[in-house]
């Protein structure tokens, strides 16, 4: 599976807004690298709590198989498209008649073909977050997304890396956790 994100999370005006209030900039002068902190402190969120927390456009390729295939990315909101993919990258449209979608109650999504496809590959276009944006975001997820890209603001000359969020964002994202089963 290889995900790739087609249409990303909206993060401004609003988480915007909430960062540079948080850090006291009333300025322009940083926003895109503020926008980018945002970004990362998402994508950090999502690896911790193994959901995507805001609505974004998605895409999966799995193997153009007749068998039950799960796409990793949740909680799916819902299947806009497939397209098979040909070794040459060119793409086609699959018919929503050549294919099944099975939608879980707890935001997985299973993909089938019902037909055999002769490329090695199928694209699988989604939605999924667990909220349609930034003003639906739950206050414990937007509240760790802010301190922590705030952080990362205030520790940008420190040159340290690092392993996970703070101990105060890690507490704040537990609730929201999946937890895994091996």
């Amino acid at each position: 599976m290889k995900r790739a994100i087609v249409t990303p999370a909206q993060l401004a005006p609003g988480a915007l807004d909430e960062l540079k209030n948080w850090l006291a900039i009333t300025n322009t002068q940083d926003d895109i690298s503020l926008l980018a902190l945002l970004r990362a402190s998402l994508d950090l969120c999502e690896a911790f709590i193994r959901q995507m927390p805001m609505e974004a456009g998605c895409e999966e390729l799995l193997a153009a198989s007749r068998d039950w295939q799960g796409l990793t990315t949740r909680p799916v909101q819902s299947v806009t498209g497939a397209d098979r993919v040909a070794n040459s990258g060119a793409r086609a449209p699959l018919d929503p008649a050549q294919y099944l979608i099975d939608l879980d109650a707890d935001g997985g999504a299973r993909f089938r073909l019902l037909y055999p496809v002769t490329e090695g590959r199928v694209a699988v276009r989604f939605t999924a977050g667990i909220a349609s944006d930034w003003s639906t975001l739950s206050d414990a997820l937007r509240h760790g997304i802010i301190r922590l890209a705030a952080d990362d603001y205030r520790q940008r000359d420190a040159g340290e890396a690092r392993k996970g969020p703070p101990a105060s964002v890690a507490a704040l994202w537990s609730p929201w956790r999946r937890m895994r089963l091996t």
